[in-house]
Order: structure tokens, then sequence, then C-alpha cells
């Protein structure tokens, strides 16, 4: 006999409207999901996760002005601890790498 239970979760209510979208792309539903990952956490007694990191916009902006940064030369100098490289950030007449 087929018994089943049900589980009740707090989410996010736009991640539970996103994640229906997804799984509906792959022709599931939410339950069959979750019921997947149980039947996985109790095969391998593990939690994993797999995330694919995007960079925001605001990290892309800020890498690519470091880059025009280190063309033109603006550089700190090597620092061999933690302190000196705060004490060099706070310095206003801190020289860059090039300025030495």
């Amino acid at each position: 006999m087929n018994r089943t239970t049900v589980i009740n979760v707090r989410t996010d209510a736009k991640i539970k409207s996103k994640a229906q979208e997804v799984v509906e792309k792959l022709g599931l539903n939410l339950s069959a999901v979750i019921n997947a990952y149980l039947r996985q956490l109790i095969r391998t007694e593990t939690v994993s996760f797999s995330l694919s990191e995007e960079p925001t916009d605001y990290l892309l902006q800020a890498l690519e002005e470091s880059q025009k940064d280190i063309k033109k030369g603006f550089v700190s100098p090597a620092f061999d601890n933690a302190k000196e490289a705060l004490k060099w950030l706070k310095d206003p007449k801190a020289k860059y790498a090039n300025q030495l």
C-alpha cells in the first residue's frame, strides 16, 4: 500500500514561483523534484547543492575598473601582512607601486 504524507515547507513566494517555472519546463512538478531529492538524501546521506555562480553587474563593473587602474599603474605595493595593507589603505599619502 502506497502511503503518502504532507510536508509543509515555508519558503519565499518568489522562490516557489520560480522553482515551479523551472520544473514545469523540465516536465516535472515540485512534489516530484522534492521527492527525488529526499530519496537521494536517504541514499547518499549527504546534502549537496550545485550552484552556478554568475558575477553580478556590480562585480563586472568593479573588475573592469580595476583592470583600467592596473593599466594606469594604480597598483598597491605588496604587503607582508594584513596590518600593513590596512595601514596603507587608511594613509591618504600612500603611494602606488609605480610611484615608489
